[in-house]
């Protein structure tokens, strides 16, 4: 909500009005007396409040009389009273000085909060944006009707929806298998095919490698999950040792944290050591080296975005050798997920999925989180014990908020930059379309120097082409179509929804029962993660992993995607996912002024079951999200290969 000052104090208003009263009475009382000795008559019985404004026309020698009478006394009644109305008028100077201060003081306190806030959410002005409406903004207030009386009818018959499990027997007869140190014969044959080709060391780990691999990776957490994984696969490839790898500080992300912030570095060492070698830092002679000069930075412009092992080894191996270390800047998605052999895969599941562990400290406020959901007596689950490690037996306090023994976790990703970079509209009319515009120019000027040189598409285009995020109230329609009960508790995972409560009304409408890590965590056990977006962002992940069901809003966020395949490869098929194809989700959502919600419903399920399908990893698609494929994951039924 935005930011309210405290009513000012009013300002003293009774100065004049008491002091006419007390000349009035004063005048009457006086001039009466006198008047009775002077003349014993009635001279001075008129209306008093017509003498004092309009005066006496008929009579001036006796009005001169009494007004001299008056004006006497008035002067001895303001001699008495000077002090105490001096004294009051400081007084009341005093209380509305303490009011001012009282303000700025609370105006600051929401300035730093906000700030904090901010920090963890990833924009540094996003803040301003949220919570500018007041009133709920609805765009399907029909749908909204019909979803109600739908969910109050299935409170009353006690129904429950199918989606808190897996719909496909199939999901659960994958299982991990990336931790074995076994490699296929395929895996073999095509590497040395690989390294005959281009005349290079055989990969994986020797005892003397080609030089060292530094990577700094930039984005989010799971941006930089992405790049260690990516520079363990180059570093086996290459035959080169791996320094653990440097995040990189963005001004969006506002987080100074460091791989051993995150993750256990002796952990990931650890696991690691009989496919590459690791060392926390570039021996002393190469830390001076500056690697610009010596040709031996590489940044995205040296790479294609879905780079091939044939690139790695045509423009970086050449590098390594002559130089004896390599710098990737910025280094993220640089590694295509085809082809390659299935023991490259598996190196990079095995670092995804089993090095990669939280340090105590999340692992612990994590266990905390997911503990004040759930009942405490309700099952652990292998993702428990991947993510929360030995956190997850802990006691806690049983005088802390319980839950239900079933969550949801929803990613819902309605922050003001995907907004804004849509160029959709979401029935904010006019203000909204000021605002949204507002943002672009100061966050996104290339984007609207494109927008110049390209033909322009409609707001209604972009929707009908799937390009629009879901806004909360599209995200609580899918959910009561897929049949999940008002009374459902749901986590929500991220930062600040653009519009604030306006936006969350219709959300909260059908499911009040929504909680968040800021609510569900006390100040003091936040405290350590102020200012650490990714931290923060790892309590999140935790939260939606270990979920009993996990639903999204865009399916091509890292966090999503991370966290499905997480969820893939520990779930043992009985952790669902729900991915909306917000193309068809557009299609079923224009019908809003005609649709029963039968056929609404029977739309939402058809969709959300054809996205669950667990088949095998398709050509190209990220392993970190499908790690259904050789080498990665193995059904019970067909055993590694070796």
């Amino acid at each position: 909500m935005g930011k309210q000052r405290s009513p000012r104090s009013p300002r003293p208003e009774f100065q004049k009005g008491e002091i006419a009263s007390g000349m009035k009475d004063n005048y009457q009382t006086r001039c009466s007396d006198n008047w009775r000795r002077m003349a014993g008559g009635d001279h001075c019985r008129w209306n008093s409040k017509t003498l004092l404004l309009h005066g006496l026309r008929s009579d001036s020698s006796k009005y001169g009389s009494c007004r001299g009478i008056y004006v006497g006394k008035k002067h001895l009644w303001l001699q008495k009273h000077l002090r105490t109305i001096l004294v009051m008028f400081g007084f009341m100077s005093f209380l509305l000085l303490l009011d001012s201060l009282m303000v700025s003081f609370f105006d600051f306190a929401n300035h730093q909060h906000g700030a904090a806030n901010n920090n963890s959410s990833g924009f540094q002005d996003r803040i301003s944006y949220i919570n500018k409406r007041q009133s709920p903004v609805q765009m399907y207030d029909r749908l909204l009707n019909l979803a109600s009386s739908a969910l109050a009818e299935r409170e009353i018959k006690q129904e429950s929806s199918n989606f808190w499990a897996e719909p496909y027997r199939q999901a659960s007869l994958w299982k991990p298998c990336a931790d074995r140190k076994v490699m296929s014969n395929q895996g073999i044959r095509s590497l040395f095919a690989c390294c005959l080709k281009h005349q290079v060391f055989y990969p994986g780990k020797s005892v003397k490698t080609n030089g060292y691999i530094l990577a700094s990776a930039n984005g989010g957490l799971n941006q930089q999950r992405v790049a260690i994984c990516n520079a363990v696969a180059v570093a086996y490839l290459l035959n080169a040792t791996l320094v653990i790898p440097k995040f990189l500080y963005s001004n969006v992300w506002n987080d100074p944290s460091q791989f051993g912030d995150i993750y256990q570095e002796d952990y990931f060492m650890n696991m690691m050591k009989d496919e590459i070698n690791i060392v926390k830092e570039l021996p002393a002679h190469l830390k001076s080296l500056d690697m610009e000069a010596i040709g031996s930075q590489i940044t995205d412009s040296d790479l294609v975005k879905e780079a091939t092992a044939s690139d790695y080894i045509k423009i970086v191996h050449p590098i390594l050798q002559r130089n004896g270390v390599v710098h990737f800047l910025g280094y993220g998605n640089r590694l295509g997920f085809d082809p390659f052999p299935s023991d490259i895969q598996r190196l990079r599941c095995k670092c995804n999925f089993h090095a990669l562990k939280f340090v105590p400290k999340i692992q612990k406020v994590g266990s905390l989180l997911v503990r004040r959901i759930r009942k405490y007596n309700a099952e652990r689950s292998n993702l428990d014990k991947q993510l929360l490690g030995k956190f997850i037996h802990n006691s806690e306090d049983h005088d802390a908020a319980r839950g239900s023994t079933k969550y949801l976790a929803l990613h819902l990703r309605f922050e003001v930059d995907m907004v804004a970079y849509s160029l959709c509209e979401f029935g904010g009319g006019e203000d909204e379309r000021r605002e949204l515009g507002a943002y672009r120019e100061t966050h996104f000027p290339l984007l609207l120097e494109r927008l110049k040189k390209s033909p322009p598409i409609s707001p209604t285009d972009l929707r009908k082409l799937g390009r629009c995020p879901l806004t909360p109230e599209e995200a609580a329609l899918v959910l009561a179509g897929l049949g999940f009960k008002s009374g459902t508790y749901i986590y929500l995972a991220g930062s600040h929804v653009y519009g604030g409560d306006s936006r969350m009304n219709p959300f909260t409408r059908l499911y009040p029962n929504l909680v968040t890590k800021e609510n569900l965590l006390s100040p003091s056990e936040l405290a350590p993660f102020r200012n650490f977006s990714s931290q923060l962002a790892a309590l999140d992940f935790i939260a939606c992993a270990t979920a009993d069901v996990f639903a999204m809003t865009d399916s091509g966020s890292q966090l999503s995607s991370m966290v499905s395949g997480f969820r893939t490869y520990y779930g043992g098929g009985h952790a669902p996912t729900l991915r909306p194809n917000k193309k068809r989700l557009a299609a079923i959502l224009s019908e809003n002024d005609t649709i029963g919600w039968s056929t609404f419903e029977n739309k939402v399920k058809k969709m959300i079951e054809e996205g669950q399908k667990a088949d095998m990893r398709k050509y190209g698609r990220s392993i970190y999200r499908h790690p259904r494929c050789p080498g990665c994951m193995c059904k019970h039924h067909q055993p590694f290969a070796s």
